[in-house]
């Protein structure tokens, strides 16, 4: 298991175009992969779960990756997350 805590850049937090490719990216790897966020876990392979989230800018989060393929995984969780989700 490997993990990181990031910060959420982009002004609009994990709406529905940045958890899109936020989650379709994570789905491509064998790994679980959670983001941790005010104490609960959430599926970062799943757009609904994400969005249900409700994770705004400047929110702290853990991404947790568990698996055969976990550092790239986080490795491009990582990226996403720290280029602004393209946004």
């Amino acid at each position: 298991m490997v993990s990181k805590q990031l910060v959420i850049v982009n002004s609009q937090g994990f709406h529905m175009r940045p958890a899109s490719m936020f989650a379709t990216a994570m789905g491509k790897y064998a790994c679980d992969v959670k983001i941790k966020f005010n104490g609960n876990e959430v599926n970062a392979k799943s757009l609904l779960n994400i969005i249900a989230a409700c994770i705004k800018c400047g929110s702290e989060i853990e991404v947790i990756c568990s698996g055969a393929d976990e550092n790239e995984a986080l490795a491009e969780a990582v990226k996403l997350i720290e280029s602004g989700l393209g946004e």
